[in-house]
């Protein structure tokens, strides 16, 4: 295909799944443009914001992401957000085409008496905080001696951990200076995981599993009574290779005697959230009804009952898309309704909106299968790119990456761009260092600007 210009493409979200759309956009068949425009002051997304501090392994995808965003030939237009600085008649009339890689950062909701009251949390929002997420308070009752986690995948895990885990064995790590404080005051003493299935049903990941094991000064409990398996059960145990190490290391729990720490992670599986308790609006207890397996790996209730003493819950039961105004939304699955990365309104395309990632798919998987998700958006893309053409070729005059950005510059907009993150990356590295660590994230998001765009005040 021949033109006389480049495609221009907005892609909203500059986590991993914009920048790994990004990147394989950028390297296709058609002469392309790219903006990668993000609401935060700094890229990365769910890398930074998403993974607990104490999983540097992980966060290294950042690295990878970096080096795409770094390379010159994708633009970031970071602390732009869509719906006020910029709004989507602005897209169209600037882009081609946009793909929105929004992610899901919301708590799913649970539906069971109680889980309004005060004490009760989404994961997702203390995952923010303790993460440093700007948009979210600096401070969190952390209150509670027993707390209980309802849900069965690595976000609980890492909820469990947190709270569980001595501040002192989180002084390396890049977890803000006000989370550390409040971390230090804590009177958390036990932690309840509980999942309404059994322990060949669970979706914690092998090594992120037994990294709890050894979390310095926490005893992990696993109740017998609790360990049941069905034909299912045995089945997946055997075949599935993950599934056959996370049984593997949860059976070794079984065995295990407590060594007497001063903390406690309990593992409470067939026990499914029925109520959050309650008095005078405060979290005192949750009750959980016992589930039997019935041989396929799902469960039913038995009608027996089971009441914790807890002052606190966290909800990990799965994180939910945000609505994005004007676009086509999928409220039961928490996604923009799409056909293979197009989006789509009552079964028919939507000409040039496009989705990836968890806003396309759902908040499933790890970070890494988002590049399946990418390339299967881009390949539609490109093969849709004759018609993206043809369909705007109107106002192809205004479709320069200057016009944009002066758009911006004209609302007052303080655009972050890449060479700006690294000065706001260097503050962070050099605070970090100065500490004893590799990084020292900064929270507030005015400061966070202030330092990209070299208005920090001396005294900083």
């Amino acid at each position: 295909m021949t033109t006389d210009r480049p495609l221009r493409v907005a892609v909203i979200g500059a986590g991993p799944a914009g920048t790994y759309a990004s990147d394989i956009l950028s390297k296709s068949d058609i002469d392309v443009s790219i903006d990668i425009i993000e609401r935060l002051p700094a890229p990365f997304g769910l890398v930074r914001y998403g993974v607990a501090p104490d999983h540097p392994r992980i966060k290294q995808i950042v690295v990878a992401l970096a080096n795409v965003l770094g390379r010159g030939d994708i633009r970031l237009l970071a602390n732009v957000n869509i719906g006020t600085d910029l709004t989507l008649e602005d897209l169209r009339a600037h882009y081609d085409a946009v793909i929105f890689a929004t992610g899901a950062f919301k708590d799913a909701e649970l539906h069971i008496p109680g889980i309004e009251l005060d004490g009760s949390f989404g994961a997702a929002e203390f995952v923010s905080w303790f993460d440093g997420h700007p948009d979210v308070p600096r401070t969190w009752p952390l209150e509670a001696k027993e707390v209980a986690v309802f849900g069965v995948g690595n976000v609980a895990l890492d909820v469990a951990r947190i709270l569980a885990k001595h501040p002192k064995d989180l002084a390396s790590t890049e977890v803000p200076a006000n989370v550390m404080e409040l971390l230090e005051a804590s009177p958390v003493t036990d932690v309840h995981i509980f999942g309404r299935r059994g322990p060949a049903q669970v979706k914690f990941s092998p090594l992120e599993l037994r990294e709890l094991g050894h979390v310095p000064d926490v005893d992990i409990i696993v109740y017998p009574e609790d360990y049941d398996f069905d034909e299912a059960s045995m089945e997946a145990a055997e075949t599935n290779k993950q599934t056959k190490q996370v049984v593997k290391t949860l059976t070794d729990w079984t065995l295990r005697e407590p060594t007497g720490a001063s903390r406690r992670i309990h593992l409470h599986f067939l026990q499914a959230p029925h109520e959050v308790l309650g008095q005078d609006g405060k979290v005192t207890g949750v009750r959980v009804e016992r589930t039997a397996l019935q041989g396929d790996g799902n469960v039913k209730g038995t009608g027996e009952f089971i009441d914790y003493p807890v002052q606190a819950v966290y909800r990990a039961v799965g994180y939910y898309g945000t609505e994005i105004e004007g676009i086509p939304f999928d409220e039961s699955r928490g996604v923009i309704a799409n056909d293979g990365g197009r989006v789509v309104a009552g079964g028919d395309v939507v000409p040039g909106y496009y989705a990836t990632g968890w806003i396309k798919r759902g908040p499933v998987g790890l970070i890494g299968h988002t590049k399946s998700d990418a390339q299967e958006t881009i390949a539609n893309l490109v093969e849709d790119a004759p018609r993206l053409y043809a369909e705007s070729e109107a106002g192809a005059e205004q479709r320069s990456p200057d016009n944009l950005l002066r758009l911006l510059r004209s609302r007052g907009v303080d655009v972050v761009q890449w060479h700006d993150w690294e000065l706001l990356d260097a503050h962070e590295r050099a605070t970090g260092e100065a500490d004893g660590r590799e990084r020292v994230k900064v929270v507030p998001r005015e400061e966070m600007t202030d330092i990209a765009l070299g208005r920090a005040h001396a005294e900083q």
